[in-house]
């Protein structure tokens, strides 16, 4: 059934290719994130638990030091890679009704939170370089195609009485019945893709002469009328990762990576809504944080967006 449901989604995928420019929106209805480098994303520094954790490795040579045994080479070893990491820009998030099919076939009004959205690839990247000397450094690269597969949560910050975070996310979901009312309110000139047909895609590289961005919406349903600050999570926009071994998670008989655990750099976008369960107006959506809120959100006063590690 899953099957199916994706083959249709990815079959009623990117229209045609458009043969006149879509017109540009109006100034400030597009809000844009640059992209975020930082030099330390390009390598990570960790001991080689497959190694370290035999019984068979580890010995005091004769003629050499220590450090040159494989078991003295396992420790501290530098994991170098490219980095790369798009541009994200986005509408306001809003509401729409849409007939949304059933499990027994009939069509029923639903309330949908949906953000449309466009990704674009600058080409630029971080890349370590290894000097005549073995002293690494990190030069501004120029990359090529990539590929974003998406992943939007959206996440309540509130808090119940006792202080406690309210545990309430959203993974986005397809919702096909909602593209063409979408599409006709957002960007009627332009195809939009949904996330599974936007993980199909290579990002081309933009330059000045040719902006390839490509635009995307996302969809959520059975929202908690109930939140007032939440925030969107944006996976998939930077290949840039940490990685831990936590301690006796791997043992000798294990295949390698057992136990290991990966968070990976995520665009955090941050809401709020004055109103209530009673007052389901998308207009009352505000993107930053909620004047004298910012601890909800675990970020300083006056931050709209953070990148963050999860």
């Amino acid at each position: 059934m899953m099957a199916a449901i994706l083959l249709s989604c990815l079959a009623s995928s990117a229209p045609a290719e458009q043969s006149v420019a879509p017109r540009p929106f109006a100034p400030g209805v597009v809000t844009t994130i640059p992209p975020d480098f930082a030099p330390d994303e390009t390598v990570s520094t960790h001991d080689i638990v497959e190694v370290r954790s035999s019984p068979n490795v580890r010995w005091k040579p004769e003629l050499l030091s220590e450090s040159r045994t494989l078991y003295g080479m396992s420790e501290g070893v530098k994991f170098r890679r490219d980095v790369w990491c798009l541009e994200f820009s986005f509408k306001p998030l809003r509401m729409i009704n849409v007939d949304v099919p059933q499990p027994d076939g009939k069509l029923q009004k639903t309330a949908i939170w949906y953000m449309v959205y466009a990704v674009k690839n600058t080409g630029r990247t971080m890349t370590p370089v290894a000097g005549p000397d073995g002293v690494y450094t990190v030069a501004a690269g120029q990359g090529g195609p990539v590929r974003f597969v998406p992943s939007f949560v959206l996440e309540s910050q509130d808090r119940e009485a006792t202080g406690g975070r309210v545990p309430k996310a959203y993974l986005d979901r397809v919702i096909p019945a909602a593209y063409d009312a979408i599409r006709a309110r957002e960007a009627h000139d332009r195809p939009l893709l949904n996330s599974a047909q936007m993980a199909t895609q290579l990002i081309p590289v933009s330059d000045d002469r040719a902006d390839r961005s490509i635009w995307g919406y996302v969809t959520w349903e059975e929202i908690d009328p109930r939140i007032d600050f939440f925030s969107i999570y944006v996976g998939g926009l930077t290949n840039a990762y940490q990685w831990n071994d936590p301690a006796g998670a791997y043992q000798p008989s294990d295949p390698p990576a057992t136990g290991r655990q990966y968070v990976r750099k995520t665009l955090q976008l941050n809401f709020w809504r004055p109103g209530d369960e009673f007052s389901k107006d998308e207009s009352s959506i505000r993107f930053g944080v909620a004047p004298g809120n910012a601890d909800l959100y675990d970020v300083p006063a006056g931050v709209a967006y953070r990148w963050v590690y999860r």
